[in-house]
């Protein structure tokens, strides 16, 4: 006889659940450092109240950086912020083909009131150019006071002891507080490595001098969308963040002490929120200043 055994029904497939998977943020929920942007008025007002702790003393800020990375541009947008209006005093190029500033050049600010300017100054130099830009044995000279303003760098040879703009008896004015390094955002990752050596013996050289050190990151929006939209998402595109590491990682700056700025280049007008960055920078710039003022103070009478 046949058998009555049936056999097992077929069971369907599994469904496939097709889940949509978001793609990764390019942004942080929170911004990972604060800022007022409300208030850019106390920062401000902070930076014109100041004084120095001695009388005729001023802070002495050195910039480099590569070629095009935006040195005079960054003095003049603080010049701007400083003076309410778009101001142009450091000659400025679009390009970053060549070395446009060729002289040793200070830079006062215009304070008004009875001290008419402040007691801070920026020097601009020649670009690292990693075959014809300065030389770094001219930025050493400068760190310590050496180098007179008006003096022309030559990338074949550095200033001598008996070149006319050799300043052999330097004051502590004469000499730099900050070391500033500014760097353009876009070219983090793909920075040559001369520069970048130019970069890290420069702040040896800073560091054996007590010189405290600060990073401008600038054209922070040409790299992001979002901070082009919206300049106030600076701290939450994490892009931004990875290219603040990488440099700290790559020349030892820390942290703390890089500073993510957009400049005045085709405004015609201020913008809180330009202010706000720029301000952030200076502020804490003119703090490391008057540290090394202060450390220099305590070592002359440590040694009395």
């Amino acid at each position: 006889m046949g058998s009555n055994s049936s056999q097992p029904e077929p069971q369907p497939p599994p469904q496939v659940v097709h889940r949509f998977t978001p793609p990764p943020s390019l942004c942080f929920d929170e911004p990972w450092r604060r800022i007022d942007w409300g208030d850019k008025q106390s920062a401000l007002q902070y930076v014109k109240d100041y004084n120095p702790p001695t009388e005729g003393q001023q802070i002495r800020i050195l910039l480099h950086g590569p070629v095009g990375a935006g040195k005079s541009s960054f003095i003049n947008s603080v010049n701007s912020v400083l003076r309410g209006r778009i101001y142009t005093q450091a000659l400025a190029a679009n390009t970053a083909t060549g070395c446009f500033t060729k002289e040793y050049t200070t830079y006062k600010i215009q304070r008004g009131g009875p001290e008419p300017y402040y007691p801070f100054v920026f020097n601009d130099i020649m670009g690292l150019d990693p075959l014809k830009g300065v030389l770094v044995d001219d930025i050493k000279l400068a760190l310590k006071g050496h180098v007179k303003n008006g003096y022309k760098f030559n990338p074949e040879s550095s200033l001598s002891e008996d070149d006319r703009f050799y300043n052999s008896s330097p004051n502590l004015n004469d000499k730099v507080h900050v070391l500033v390094c500014v760097v353009p955002a876009d070219t983090v990752s793909g920075m040559n490595d001369r520069t970048v050596q130019k970069i890290q013996d420069i702040r040896m050289e800073a560091s054996k001098l007590k010189i405290p050190q600060v990073a401008i990151l600038t054209k922070i929006d040409e790299v992001s969308p979002e901070v082009k939209k919206d300049l106030k998402n600076v701290y939450k595109v994490k892009y931004l963040k990875e290219k603040m590491e990488e440099f700290s990682a790559n020349v030892g700056i820390p942290m703390n002490c890089i500073f993510p700025v957009k400049n005045y280049d085709s405004e015609i007008d201020l913008d809180n929120d330009v202010d706000s960055l720029i301000l952030s920078s200076l502020k804490q710039i003119i703090n490391f200043g008057e540290d090394r003022i202060n450390f220099h103070q305590s070592q002359s009478e440590s040694s009395d």
